[in-house]
């Protein structure tokens, strides 16, 4: 039996579009109870790196799968289209009740707004709903309060109080913040291989792992490739995976770095705990937070510290928060 909906307070960049007020509510077969699981449901987990979507039956997942990153902060507007196109043309084919999408850099309603609008064409008929990815990540941990922690591309923190009270840490970009994010440890490899080069210390390790991957020969090469137009934060957060290769390989300055993405996670969730005045949970998603064991490490050491002990790393994809987020409609 489903619990009775809970009332939501409305997050300021929640947007919900409906384009079609005149068209009349969805039927049900005969006898079927009208929940917000009902029909078919689109739900999208949009990323720096990827967008991944999955079809819901009535609450059952039924088509999941991936396309390119459709976030305008990643990649232009007429990109993120393109993704989202082939995305539902492999999930969304015939009648589509609800779309519920969550993505970075949905800071204002217009950020929600202008997302709406690439997903509205490919679901005529369907009422969209765009919220920050944070919301997500907290909603397929399982939990209704306390902080979730993105650490993939970017990085931040949101969490919510059982007084409705709502908080929100970094998700700034790449360019103010997003510290222990994946395009964080990129850019930082980089750092540390131009500093060894201008101490006129011999390559290590790391700035080896580097070069090769970026298909440079000579650690002064990665200036002006850090500045290219071919290369972007994608390309760069990437890059992370050879500071989580080289630590794993014994590499003392990669471990650090590990040591220092954990610790600053750490501080985002602390920031939103602190203002919403609760002890967690804190869950901890992204790319990274999910399958790096030396900063989740980091990260749990860090707020232990502090006292913060039900701290969780997410074990399914975001995307499935959907289900938990539809059953608390505003």
């Amino acid at each position: 039996m489903r619990r009775a909906p809970k009332p939501r307070r409305k997050y300021p960049c929640d947007v919900t579009n409906t384009q079609n007020p005149s068209t009349p509510p969805v039927q049900h077969a005969a006898g079927s109870p009208d929940t917000p699981l009902d029909g078919i449901t689109i739900g999208l987990d949009i990323g720096g790196t990827k967008t991944h979507g999955v079809r819901f039956e009535d609450g059952i997942p039924v088509a999941d799968d991936s396309a390119g990153s459709s976030n305008v902060q990643n990649v232009s507007r007429d990109q993120a289209a393109r993704n989202l196109a082939e995305l539902f043309g492999r999930i969304g084919g015939g009648r589509v009740d609800r779309v519920y999408a969550g993505s970075g850099g949905i800071d204002t309603d217009d950020d929600a707004a202008a997302l709406a609008a690439l997903i509205q064409p490919l679901a005529p008929e369907a009422s969209i709903t765009v919220v920050h990815d944070s919301r997500l990540l907290l909603a397929a941990g399982r939990a209704n309060t306390g902080v979730a922690v993105i650490a993939g591309t970017g990085s931040a923190a949101w969490g919510r109080n059982a007084d409705g009270g709502e908080a929100r840490a970094g998700g700034w970009g790449y360019l103010l913040g997003d510290e222990g994010s994946g395009y964080w440890l990129g850019r930082e490899a980089v750092r540390h291989s131009l500093r060894r080069m201008n101490q006129g210390l011999p390559i290590d390790q790391l700035t080896a792992a580097l070069l090769a991957s970026c298909g440079l020969d000579h650690p002064n090469k990665l200036i002006a490739l850090f500045h290219s137009p071919d290369t972007g934060r994608r390309f760069w957060a990437q890059q992370a995976r050879n500071v989580v290769e080289a630590a794993s390989a014994g590499h003392q300055d990669s471990a650090e770095l590990l040591d220092q993405a954990g610790r600053d996670l750490a501080a985002l969730a602390g920031q939103v705990l602190g203002q919403l005045k609760i002890q967690g949970p804190v869950i901890l998603g992204g790319g990274l937070g999910m399958n790096v064991a030396p900063l989740q490490e980091s990260f749990r050491r860090y707020l232990e510290a502090d006292g913060i002990t039900d701290v969780r790393v997410l074990d399914q994809e975001p995307v499935f928060g959907v289900l938990q987020l539809l059953a608390e409609p505003a």
